[in-house]
């Protein structure tokens, strides 16, 4: 007898994952913003209303398999293509399918999508007069932010269904349900699995319900019985089978991750700062790229009321670049912290942008005479150079005008009363700098 009495080989090689996707909204897991009962969605579900959309959020969540469900519940036609390898031909023999099932039988086609961020213009312009039409009921799929990897025009005419990533609890009891299910599940094994190894499985999963399938049923299926026949999963076993948690991102997450790391470096959270830069580097992101942003911070938020931060940031850099993983990443985490406790100052970030404008907008912006290299001037450049007030003759520090007379008096560098810039500023009034 067949292990999950199917007569399809095919259907018995299928992961687990798959085997166990839902066939009704009562099976779907999560998602109750969007699925609850009474909700939108919901309600066009049973209905057969449900217009165009796009369903959005990270892997493993339910995006593909919401659409099956209702594949499943409704009359129309179902055509499923992936947008990694479907072209043009693809889409228009879908639209043409669907506008003979919609003129012979009145019956309406919904297309679905897979990884419909991947469609170039050509390819979605060969599908918008479709969905404009009616001709089809378009449900994209994606990881993807599809405000910014989608073209607008499609975007515009689907409602986004936004998918969160499902929590502990939800796969935890995702994970009985396929232990005890004989037909789809690993029920026929009468497998016995610790608490605190599906418990592992589903917190390390990170949301991803498919990983956490895959990691089950790789546990049951590589443990050896017992010597009563049974098959005992014990949290080792679970640890092997699910190695660590899933760190991997999508585009939008990287720079929403890249985004929290640079704003709790401004916001001196050294703790926030040092896990938003652990999380990007354990998902794959280059560390140096890390170290780089830091750099930057450390002129940018602290700047002048801490200039060691920079001295420290670079030598954090330097170090990577020489060390490598993992012990370059101690430096990184010194200067991370360093950068978030020091006082903070964007004045010279003003003062940079203040001069850049200037130095763009001014036109009469003639250099004084006796400030001009006059190496090989005439005798009256010589002479006007004689003007020039030589600081160091005067102890360091002289009343001089260095800017060009059409940006006499124009202050850029305002010091605060943070950290180092607080001295700056004493030592400016001793010189009657005051600003």
């Amino acid at each position: 007898m067949d292990l999950f009495d199917f007569n399809d080989n095919e259907e018995k090689a299928k992961p687990l994952a798959e085997r166990m996707r839902a066939v009704s909204l009562d099976d779907f897991i999560g998602q109750t913003h969007i699925v609850a009962p009474g909700s939108l969605l919901r309600r066009a579900i049973a209905l057969d209303r449900l217009g165009s959309c796009i369903f959005w959020g990270p892997p493993g969540c339910g995006k593909t398999t919401l659409a099956n469900v209702i594949a499943a519940q409704t009359n129309a036609s179902f055509i499923r293509l992936n947008a990694v390898n479907a072209g043009v031909a693809d889409v228009k023999k879908a639209v043409e399918r669907a506008r003979d099932d919609l003129k012979m039988y009145g019956r309406r086609t919904y297309l679905l999508l897979d990884e419909c961020h991947r469609f170039n213009k050509t390819q979605s312009d060969s599908l918008l007069p479709a969905i404009e039409q009616g001709t089809i009921v378009f449900i994209g799929s994606t990881t993807e932010n599809p405000y910014a990897s989608m073209t607008p025009a499609i975007v515009s005419r689907c409602r986004v269904f936004e998918f969160k990533r499902l929590k502990k609890e939800e796969i935890y009891g995702a994970l009985q349900k396929a232990l005890k299910d004989k037909r789809r599940g690993l029920g026929a094994y009468a497998a016995e699995v610790e608490e605190a190894a599906l418990s592992h499985i589903a917190e390390m999963a990170g949301g991803d319900l498919r990983t956490a399938y895959n990691a089950l049923e790789l546990a049951v299926l590589t443990t050896p019985p017992a010597a009563d026949g049974c098959i005992r999963v014990t949290l080792a076993d679970a640890e092997q089978s699910i190695q660590k948690k899933s760190l991997a991102y999508n585009e939008d997450m990287y720079y929403d991750l890249l985004s929290a790391f640079c704003k709790s470096l401004r916001g001196s959270d050294a703790d926030a700062a040092l896990y938003y830069a652990m999380r990007l580097i354990e998902g794959g992101c280059d560390p140096m790229l890390v170290l780089r942003r830091l750099v930057v911070h450390a002129a940018e938020d602290v700047g002048m009321a801490d200039p060691n931060a920079l001295v420290v940031a670079t030598s954090a850099l330097t170090a990577f670049s020489n060390l490598g993983a993992p012990e370059g990443l101690i430096p990184l985490s010194e200067a991370i912290i360093y950068v978030c406790e020091a006082e903070k100052s964007n004045a010279v970030v003003r003062a940079m942008g203040a001069a850049r404008e200037d130095a763009t907008r001014t036109r009469d912006d003639d250099i004084p005479p006796y400030l001009k290299d006059v190496s090989f001037g005439s005798r009256a450049m010589k002479a006007e150079h004689e003007k020039y007030l030589y600081p160091h003759d005067f102890g360091g520090w002289v009343a001089q005008q260095y800017l060009p007379d059409a940006l006499k008096g124009r202050t850029y560098y305002q010091p605060t009363d943070n950290g180092y810039e607080a001295e700056v500023k004493r030592i400016r009034a001793k010189k009657g700098q005051t600003r």
